[in-house]
């Protein structure tokens, strides 16, 4: 089939490909800043689209599909990449592969071809390959394979504009890719049978036979039950697909995978050359002999975080803060109150300006640079390579706790935000292992409990902040560890899954991707700054000004006093019985920032060091460290746990340990100094 297609329609193109083979990257390069991120519709599965820059004046927008092995409808990200190239039909299809590992690669390139939509291949990181030596014929390649092959490198941006002119050329020449045979004559043979048996069927795609032949041939149920059959046109098929014999321990879909790898190591056999030896060992090789260590991986690990830490809360980080400080507080707040003066503003608008907003989020704003180091440092780990291999870590460790190393994940991403944590659970491929996750992912420490850290760290801990957020953090582990152990021994109890990962090079983060990486989270504090945040400042300026009678009154006789005294006796044991510190903890359920500019709020100037001793502050951390997570968070909790009474639990239990461990944190800290001091 050929056609000229309308030049002036947008081209829909989507980005398909194995994890780790550059795939993000190249989405970038692709689009830039020009894209937007959501859920495909009832997955909470992340879809990334966005328009195609380029030099031909033409309107090109890419979906930027999950990454994933294969077609199979197992896991959420295989069932939306295959609704999407299935139900979509996207105009063309952008298959990348990674140089350096074809023949894994290729096993999807296969899949893909089947579907008989015009196909090009992004051959990536061949930038590598001749790094290494080695060399890959490109036209035998294409010609094998029947699909044409574009060599490019997404991390430095070359062969970018060829890949766009091919897709604008396969889209103006309008042509399925057609399909090659891949499989032995008897496999073939059944498979054309079968291709005949539809082609009485009226709802079936003419263009796309192969691909469904072969998935009635695996016995696919959901290809099964897409077509309205007839019992005749069942058995029809079923009797073609019988003729294959198979055993207890080979099924028809292994017979399938093992003709496709057939094919792939013949072609890949011819078409690349080794310059090393099969037993070379590569820097990451090398590397990982240290990192993936049975003794040494997790000490290596624990030090990498100790130095992020360091970076962030030590010196690096403390002058960044300090620089925001001066220019939000003192420049801007300074000048804003100058302003104010000279068109003599009432009281209560000075207040309200300098008090309220400045004092509130400007106090959680002076913490920016210090948290997208802190992004960046992250970001930096992810994108080498290395947050890869502290899954394959933490995997013998978690299997103590009942669960896998594929539960890190969404644990990792728990430092970060708690909401995306708490919905990548929905991987996890049985019930026991998402609840039990979901229960612990709020112990680790998100980034917007940062600002409470950072405040307290400047007037407490000035000297060893990064061993007391270290701390913190490792304390955040334990209790996750502790309650996995108490849970996956009673209420949630169940074997554990099995986890299979792959360990990528270790590659030199692309610039580009670092920056939307740290973008995106950094995009997420700067709106809740500037809504929620400064709502809540905005709420509690007014509520600590006035009382009951709507009258201006002093903090003590304030609204927000009598609601504090009231819940404030229950953290005495805590060692923070001061009403305003209760407070805080209650506002923070909105926003776990609006913990620190609510005590900014209500503890103006130097106050909060005379409120608090250096005990109580690492009591008071402990708290909200463990204590439970903000509104947006626990919705996500129902959301995944689809059980009010598991959110219930989930929330009580989450505020009892906290109130516990820091209740134990100053008691015993308390205990400790009284024998000190006899």
């Amino acid at each position: 089939m050929e056609s000229n297609q309308d030049k002036n329609k947008t081209i829909n193109v989507v980005l398909a490909g194995n994890p780790n083979c550059g795939k993000t990257t190249l989405f970038n390069q692709l689009t830039g800043s020009k894209q937007y991120v959501g859920n495909w519709p009832g997955v909470t599965v992340e879809k990334k689209s966005g328009k195609v820059k380029n030099s031909l004046g033409r309107d090109i927008e890419v979906v930027d599909l999950p990454g994933i092995y294969s077609l199979s409808p197992y896991t959420p990200e295989e069932i939306v990449t295959r609704n999407c190239l299935l139900n979509d039909d996207p105009d063309v299809i952008i298959d990348i592969i990674d140089a350096t590992n074809l023949e894994r690669n290729l096993y999807l390139t296969t899949q893909l071809a089947e579907l008989a939509r015009p196909i090009v291949i992004a051959l990536n990181m061949c930038d590598l390959l001749e790094k290494n030596g080695d060399k890959i014929d490109i036209p035998f390649l294409e010609k094998q394979l029947g699909i044409p092959i574009v060599p490019i490198s997404a991390s430095k941006n070359t062969g970018i504009d060829k890949l766009v002119e091919k897709v604008a050329e396969l889209y103006d020449n309008g042509k399925y890719v057609p399909v090659k045979n891949i499989y032995s004559y008897e496999v073939d043979r059944i498979l054309r049978e079968i291709e005949d048996a539809l082609e009485d069927i009226k709802q079936h795609s003419y263009h796309r036979k192969r691909w469904t032949a072969v998935k009635l041939f695996e016995g696919d149920k959901v290809t099964w039950n897409h077509y309205n059959f007839t019992d005749k046109q069942k058995e029809h098929i079923n009797l073609h697909v019988d003729e294959i014999h198979t055993s207890k321990n080979v099924d028809r879909e292994m017979i399938i995978a093992d003709e496709r790898y057939k094919y792939i190591c013949s072609i890949t056999q011819k078409a690349v050359t080794r310059k090393r030896p099969a037993d070379y060992l590569s820097v990451s090789d090398k590397i990982d002999k240290v990192v993936t260590n049975r003794f040494f991986a997790l000490p290596f690990f624990l030090l990498v975080m100790l130095m992020v830490f360091a970076v962030t809360f030590g010196t690096p980080g403390t002058l960044l803060r300090d620089g925001a400080t001066y220019l939000i507080t003192d420049v801007l707040g300074g000048g804003l109150e100058s302003l104010l003066v000279s068109v003599n503003a009432s009281a209560w608008a000075q207040s309200l300006v300098i008090d309220g907003i400045i004092a509130g989020v400007g106090s959680v704003i002076s913490f920016l640079p210090q948290i997208m180091l802190l992004f960046t440092l992250l970001s930096l780990l992810e994108d080498s390579g290395y947050m890869s291999r502290a899954a394959f870590i933490m995997d013998k460790l978690l299997r103590y706790i009942g669960l896998s190393g594929r539960a890190f994940v969404p644990m990792l991403m728990g430092f970060g935000c708690t909401v995306p944590a708490v919905l990548a659970t929905r991987t996890l491929e049985n019930q026991k292992d998402k609840r039990l996750t979901i229960l612990i992912t709020p112990f680790m420490s998100c980034s917007a409990k940062m600002p409470v850290y950072l405040l307290f760290i400047s007037y407490f801990f000035p000297d060893c902040g990064p061993l007391v957020i270290f701390g913190i953090y490792i304390l955040g582990m334990v209790v996750a560890v502790l309650t996995a152990l108490l849970f996956k021994n009673t209420i949630l109890k169940g074997k554990n899954a099995p986890f299979v990962m792959e360990l990528p090079p270790y590659r030199m983060p692309s610039p580009k991707s670092l920056w939307l990486h740290v973008w995106d989270r950094l995009k997420d504090f700067l709106v809740r700054a500037g809504t929620v945040l400064l709502g809540a400042s905005i709420l509690i300026w007014f509520l600590q000004s006035f009382n009951f009678s709507m009258q201006m009154v002093s903090p003590d006789e304030s609204m927000l006093a009598s609601i504090g005294k009231f819940i404030a006796p229950v953290f005495s044991i805590c060692g923070f019985g001061d009403w305003r510190a209760s407070v805080s903890l209650v506002t923070g359920i909105a926003a776990k920032e609006s913990v620190a500019s609510t005590l900014a709020v209500l503890y103006p100037g130097a106050s909060l060091a005379s409120a608090f001793t250096p005990l109580s502050a690492f009591s008071f951390l402990v708290f909200v460290m463990l204590y439970t997570p903000c509104v947006a968070a626990l919705s996500a909790i129902h959301k995944e746990m689809g059980s009010a009474k598991w959110t219930a639990v989930t929330v009580v239990y989450q505020i009892f340990v906290a109130w516990l461990a820091s209740a134990l944190v100053f008691q015993i800290g308390t205990l400790i100094m009284n024998i000190g001091m006899m």
